[in-house]
């Protein structure tokens, strides 16, 4: 088996999970179920998923077969798979876990990409369906005058895709030490004089913090500050991973280490220790010489997907990337500017200055 799908057992079509609802229905027949009966009826095709290192996905480097494709680096990072609902042949980045026949466009789950080490810990299932965060996203569009007039037509809106992103999450006790120098002022007047006294002192500011499942992104592809400025992510809808969340979205597994993204994820340890202390040194006129050392201990590192809304527009030979957190609707992303509209908009506030400055010279004359 190379490709997993979750049938409804009432009618046959495919199940996919339903944010509005957290549970998994049919598109077809309006049947619902919980995870504990999806785990109860597949849990034998999960098993086989997570067992097998997919050993019928054919990697394009056959030249005799697939001699059309000649590119070494596509061919050294794409597979194929076959669609069990039609039999077309996928073709799948080898970060790719989950996808949708191109074809007859039901949901695939891509059988052994989760496995042994890439399979993942916990999981954030979506909770904002599509028609939400189009929904959401036009609000936002509506707050920018300058977009250009077919960022959001239907064509461009179809392209938000629901992806699942790896993510690692560090978790540790950040023991941290500050120490810098308060200065106290005290200013009074002295016959023609004005006189400043500055008192320093040295403080000093001890704590040990525990932080649980500091996020970074496990996918190259992405954009970090685009993943950075949707967080945070609410950990009370996390849960143990299990294949049959993915049905119905994308899905990618990391190709950036944790050792990657361990420096990053200790600055951010290192600011949130050094914010923390800070908001104690209190009753100084101002503080200099700050220094914090933080020691690590406990450290774990865990691996997550967690859902985002993606959309990239392409204007003026650049590409926009935009996130939505699929959970909690944040969005971000840098709306791309219309020149024209910016110039007809300012030539129109031109206009009415100069309609006004007339009319007013008129009347004074």
């Amino acid at each position: 088996m190379n490709t997993v799908q979750y049938k409804c057992p009432y009618c046959g079509a495919e199940l996919t999970f339903k944010p509005d609802q957290q549970k998994f229905g049919c598109d077809y027949c309006d049947s619902f179920f919980d995870e504990d009966e999806i785990a109860r009826m597949y849990d034998e095709v999960n098993k086989m998923a997570e067992e097998n290192a997919d050993p019928s996905a054919q990697t394009l480097k056959d030249e005799n077969d697939y001699s059309q494709f000649d590119s070494s680096d596509f061919t050294e990072h794409t597979n194929l798979y076959a669609c069990n609902s039609c039999g077309a042949q996928i073709i799948a980045e080898d970060t790719s876990a989950a996808t949708f026949c191109y074809y007859c466009h039901n949901p695939v789950v891509l059988a052994g990409r989760l496995t042994g080490e890439y399979r993942p810990n916990y999981v954030i299932p979506f909770a904002y369906t599509r028609e939400k965060a189009l929904e959401d996203f036009k609000k936002w569009c509506k707050k920018r005058w300058f977009l250009p007039s077919d960022f959001k037509s239907k064509q461009q809106l179809e392209k938000m895709s629901g992806v699942y992103v790896p993510f690692w999450l560090t978790s540790c006790t950040a023991n941290a030490h500050l120490s810098c120098i308060g200065e106290k002022r005290r200013s009074w007047t002295s016959g023609n004089y004005r006189i400043t006294e500055i008192s320093e002192f040295s403080v000093r500011r001890s704590g040990s913090f525990p932080f649980e499942k500091v996020p970074a992104d496990g996918a190259s592809k992405i954009e970090d500050a685009l993943m950075n400025a949707i967080e945070p992510y609410n950990y009370k809808d996390i849960r143990e991973f299990s294949m049959q969340y993915l049905s119905g979205f994308l899905a990618e597994k990391y190709d950036v280490q944790w050792e990657q993204v361990a420096d990053l994820t200790k600055d951010r340890i290192h600011k949130g220790c050094t914010d923390k202390l800070m908001s104690t040194v209190n009753g100084y006129s101002s503080t200099k010489a700050v220094s914090v050392n933080v020691a690590y201990a406990n450290t774990r590192r865990e691996y997550a997907l967690l859902p985002v809304w993606f959309m990239n527009y392409h204007h003026g030979g650049k590409t926009y990337s935009f996130a939505m957190n699929g959970q909690t609707g944040k969005l971000a992303g840098t709306p791309p500017l219309d020149v024209k509209k910016l110039l007809l908009f300012c030539g129109g506030i031109f206009a009415a200055v100069g309609a006004v400055a007339t009319l007013i010279g008129g009347m004074v004359l």
